[in-house]
């Protein structure tokens, strides 16, 4: 109820209110459902931590709130949004309440996209939030302002495609001047190696790049689907055991990078626009015991 409030702030007029000003509105609100996407699952992923556990033990309901329970900052709620509700971008969120902050705490103004830019991209992101609620944009925003909600998601799409597009187009000249000498030694001296770009994510997998052919790379660190293909667990005593055999999982990716053409794309959704898969699949023994631990926790 206070995202609603706070966005039909948002989305007054532009002759009642400044663009920095409805952009304010609209990341306080881009934070409010995190937290309630979040807090669905279960309101301890939204409690703040401290020695007492007061909130933490409020969230479950085994003891009464004392008139304030706090919550996680927006650094933590759009970290594990992006963990838990894929593709929610991380790194776009915590952008706005980067320019948020400055609009609040310091002498700056905040954003500098453009209104054009700036509402396709942040509905990009309200929208999966809402979706995680198994609620629609129209719950949020009411039907007569759903319709420019999802054009802007439109105007997104268009963008996103007309994006990966051209960094196709400039990947390929790219590698093809390469191949040919014709590359000057400026643009030579600053290529990059996959382990120079890389973003030091938890797992990292091939694929086959889009814009040259030659072996990119995929990043990412959210796992889906973990399996074991074969395997034993063996017991080393009463309480303890280790498996042995093949246990997989799909990583959703958010980072590719080709080091033949240097194309990269930094979010699932432009690797989504190129028509890869945007999951891959590693193996590592860990998810084993993941594993084990949910089927343990269902019992």
């Amino acid at each position: 109820m206070k995202a609603k409030l706070f966005l039909n702030r948002a989305m007054d007029d532009s002759f009642e209110r400044p663009f920095d000003e409805r952009t304010l509105w609209a990341s306080l609100a881009l934070e409010l459902l995190g937290k309630a996407a979040l807090a669905k699952v279960s309101p301890v992923l939204i409690a703040e931590p401290n020695s007492e556990g007061k909130h933490l033990l409020a969230s479950v309901g085994l003891v009464e709130s004392e008139g304030t329970f706090l919550t996680v900052g927006a650094k933590t709620v759009f970290m594990r949004c992006s963990r838990a509700f894929g593709p929610f971008d991380n790194y776009k969120a915590q952008r706005i309440a980067r320019n948020r902050n400055e609009y609040l705490h310091s002498g700056g103004m905040g954003t500098a996209i453009p209104p054009r830019l700036w509402w396709p991209e942040y509905w990009s992101l309200a929208s999966i939030l809402v979706s995680a609620q198994d609620r629609t944009l129209e719950d949020l925003v009411g039907t007569s302002r759903v319709r420019g909600v999802e054009e802007q998601l439109e105007k997104n799409k268009k963008y996103i495609e007309e994006r990966v597009e051209s960094l196709l187009n400039r990947a390929r000249v790219r590698h093809q001047q390469e191949r040919s000498g014709e590359i000057s030694t400026r643009t030579l001296k600053s290529w990059k190696t996959f382990d120079q770009k890389r973003w030091d994510l938890q797992y990292s997998g091939p694929t086959t790049c889009p814009a040259c052919g030659g072996q990119a790379m995929l990043e990412g660190e959210q796992v889906e689907n973990i399996r074991i293909e074969d395997g034993f667990w063996l017991p080393l005593d009463e309480q303890t055991s280790e498996f042995h055999g093949t246990a997989l999982g799909d990583v959703i990716a958010d980072h590719l990078f080709c080091p033949a053409c240097q194309f990269e794309l930094d979010s699932y959704e432009l690797i989504e626009a190129t028509e890869l898969d945007p999951w891959f699949e590693v193996e590592d023994s860990e998810f084993a015991y993941k594993l084990e631990e949910q089927e343990y926790g269902n019992d």
